[in-house]
C-alpha cells in the first residue's frame, strides 16, 4: 500500500514537470516571453507598404507584441506605375524633399516603443518614412525598424534611422525580401513564405527584447 501511494505521488509529480516542460516549449515556440516583456509597453507600430510586404511584417511583429497598427499615407499618392514612381522617389532624395503625410498619430508621447517599417526605395529609406521620423519627436523611446526589400538589403535605410532618432534607443533592425515590383512581382510575403517569415521575425523580437 505505501509503494502505490509513492509510486502515484511520483507519477503526479512527473506529469507536473511534464505539463510545464511543455509548457515552456510552446511559450517559446509561441513567443509568450516576448510578449510578457512588451507588456507593460505601449507600442506603437508604424509602416509604410506599396505592395503589402512591408504590411504583412507589421501585423506579424502586432500579433507578437500587440500595439496599435498605423499605415502611412500621403497626402498626395505616389504615381501607380512604378517607373513614374522610381524616378518622383530618385528626384524628392536628390533635394531633400519630405512628402506631406495624410496620416496623423494623436498622442505619440505616450507610446513608448515604436516600430517603423519601410521597402528600400532607391537603396534608402523612402521619403514618406523620413517625413514621420522628421514630424514626430522620438525623444527617449525605443525605435525598432523593420523592412522589406527586392533583394538588394535595406541599404542605408536603418541607418537614416539612427540619424533622425539621435534621442532615441534604436535596437537591432529586422530585413527580409519582399517582392520585386520592378519584375511584376508584388506581394509575396504569403503561405510558406509568410510562415517562415513569421519564424523569423519571432527570432528577431526575442533577440532584441531579451533585455
Amino acid at each position: 500500500m505505501m509503494k502505490r501511494r509513492q509510486n502515484t505521488r511520483r507519477n503526479v509529480e512527473m506529469r507536473k514537470w511534464q505539463f510545464f516542460a511543455g509548457f515552456v516549449v510552446f511559450c517559446l515556440a509561441a513567443g509568450c516571453s516576448t510578449a510578457q516583456s512588451m507588456a507593460s509597453k505601449k507600442v506603437l507600430i508604424v509602416y509604410l507598404s506599396r505592395t503589402n510586404n512591408t504590411k504583412a511584417v507589421a501585423e506579424m511583429i502586432q500579433k507578437q507584441v500587440g500595439g496599435t497598427l498605423v499605415a502611412l499615407e500621403l497626402v498626395t499618392p505616389y504615381p501607380a506605375d512604378y517607373h513614374t514612381m522610381v524616378q518622383k522617389v530618385v528626384k524628392e532624395n536628390e533635394t531633400g524633399y519630405l512628402p506631406p503625410l495624410k496620416t496623423k498619430i494623436d498622442s505619440i508621447g505616450s507610446y513608448d516603443v515604436v516600430f517603423v517599417g519601410f521597402p528600400t526605395w532607391d537603396m534608402q529609406m523612402p521619403p514618406p518614412m523620413k517625413s514621420f521620423l522628421k514630424q514626430y519627436d522620438l525623444s527617449s523611446k525605443t525605435v525598432i525598424p523593420f523592412n522589406t526589400n527586392a533583394g538588394y538589403g535595406v541599404g542605408s535605410g536603418f541607418q537614416t534611422v539612427k540619424e533622425l532618432c539621435p534621442n532615441s534607443n534604436v535596437l537591432a533592425g529586422f530585413s527580409i525580401q519582399g517582392g520585386i515590383e520592378r519584375d511584376g512581382i508584388y506581394f509575396v510575403i504569403k503561405g510558406e513564405k509568410a510562415k517562415d517569415a513569421d519564424i523569423e521575425v519571432k527570432k528577431w523580437l526575442s533577440k532584441i527584447l531579451a533585455n
